[in-house]
């Protein structure tokens, strides 16, 4: 958990001070964003914090904040109506690089396949499970 800076085995780490190319969309003081080389639709981006940490919680919030709002800007820019914004944590996540990112993924209206493909496996929960949950969850916040 420090500036990109001063870690040099991190892949985005390094792709943020120029040792490995990227094609480049918006770069800040907090933030860093290219076109992803292994897209799922056109116009798949990634805006990686300029600190590294492997999971959100471990990335200061103007760091988090700032890449948000790039985030957002590539959406706009993209021009599609539907996209996700994605951010994973931990490999049983499906994080594969352990440094913080956000994915922002086009979804074109014309392709069902193109773009991210989820699926939501709902759970039936007891109410009183949920309720308890609720309690013990805003005690810690």
């Amino acid at each position: 958990m420090t500036s990109c800076s001063r870690l040099a085995s991190c892949l985005f780490c390094r792709i943020i001070k120029g040792e490995i190319p990227s094609l480049k969309l918006v770069e800040t003081e907090k933030s860093f964003s290219f076109l992803d080389i292994g897209p799922i639709a056109r116009g798949h981006a990634l805006v990686i914090p300029k600190w590294h940490g492997e999971k959100l919680h471990d990335v200061p919030d103007e760091y988090l904040q700032d890449s948000l709002i790039v985030a957002k800007k590539i959406a706009i820019a993209s021009g599609f109506e539907n996209y996700n914004i994605l951010q994973n944590n931990g490999k049983i996540a499906h994080q594969v690089v352990p440094h913080v990112h956000f994915h922002v993924i086009p979804k074109p209206a014309d392709a069902d396949e193109s773009g991210l493909v989820i699926g939501w496996p709902v759970q039936e929960i007891p109410k009183e499970d949920l309720k308890a949950y609720h309690e013990e969850l805003q005690g810690k916040l």
